[in-house]
């Protein structure tokens, strides 16, 4: 099948649409960040940097670390963010733009999103990690694709259905799990538990300014779910469209987010751009220890 113009749209230099990006512009291995300012934060700690590319809100750095190629992109906030993003780097590594074909040989991606998210429970302070086990999507991102849920997603959707049958919101509810191999690597960072992602930052989490919130109490539905004996313990804007899309696509993905805010405790970080680093920090370590070392790049100088 040929992927019309109309379809997978590419710019005058060949790159692909709202990434501007390149084919050979990206690793393997994609660390997703919400904040473009933040891709500056993480690939400080490269050692060196050979693309730096930036569209609207995305924003690209793909270098070097301990010989290990990886890139970070800034995606912008929310799912459909995320569902351009996430389709666009599978794009250009499984669809051959010359011929608009899609590949015989499909590539398998590793998403590793850094994020922050806001704390369900007391017993979850602030400052600590959180890795994202399931997400369940009120966003329902994954119903304008053939969406087939796994055993497990299907169990925790049904819960998810049971508890909130009375709300609106349960009929866009979907849920994605992570990357079980991925999970298991980076759970050494903090709390596996399951995450609650919302298409909004006030209202779809339950935060009022001057906007009256819905009647049905949001917070004490999510405490009635547990599954596996996980709790539903943060809540924030993309794992689920992350976990979603990555599935649709054959790729592997994990989330990992710092707590900023205890929604119970209503508390926030009093240095979040520091727990964000440490965060980033080790990460990074894991990362490239889950990596193979690469030939390509054992003798490349410092270059930026």
């Amino acid at each position: 099948m040929v992927l019309q113009s109309s379809e997978l749209i590419l710019n005058t230099d060949g790159s692909v649409y709202h990434l501007n990006l390149l084919p050979e512009d990206i690793a393997d291995t994609i660390i997703l960040v919400g904040d473009p300012n933040r891709v500056s934060v993480v690939s400080k700690y490269f050692d060196y940097i050979d693309v730096k590319k930036s569209k609207r809100e995305f924003v690209t750095h793909t270098g070097v670390l301990n010989k290990k190629r990886i890139t970070v992109v800034g995606t912008g906030i929310g799912a459909g963010n995320i569902d351009i993003a996430l389709n666009e780097l599978d794009a250009l590594v499984n669809i051959d733009f010359q011929t608009r074909t899609i590949k015989e040989k499909i590539k398998k991606l590793q998403f590793i999103r850094l994020g922050t998210a806001g704390a369900l429970h007391a017993h979850t302070p602030v400052d600590s990690l959180v890795i994202s086990s399931f997400a369940v999507g009120l966003d329902g991102m994954v119903s304008y694709y053939n969406w087939e849920s796994h055993a497990a997603e299907a169990q925790l959707l049904s819960e998810c259905h049971h508890v909130f049958s009375k709300a609106p919101i349960s009929a866009a509810m979907y849920v994605a799990s992570g990357a079980s191999s991925l999970i298991s690597a980076f759970a050494v960072l903090g709390t596996v538990g399951i995450t609650l992602t919302c298409p909004g930052f006030y209202g779809a989490q339950n935060r009022q300014l001057r906007a009256p919130l819905s009647p049905v109490d949001l917070f004490s539905l999510i405490k009635q779910i547990q599954f596996r004996h996980q709790l539903i313990i943060n809540l924030e804007m993309e794992t689920a469209a992350i976990y979603g899309m990555s599935r649709l696509l054959n790729h592997d993905a994990c989330s990992i987010s710092v707590i900023a805010a205890n929604r119970e405790t209503k508390t926030f970080s009093k240095n979040v751009d520091e727990a964000i680093d440490r965060m980033i920090k080790k990460s990074l370590d894991i990362i490239v220890e889950l990596l193979p070392f690469s030939e390509e790049f054992s003798s490349l100088g410092d270059i930026e």
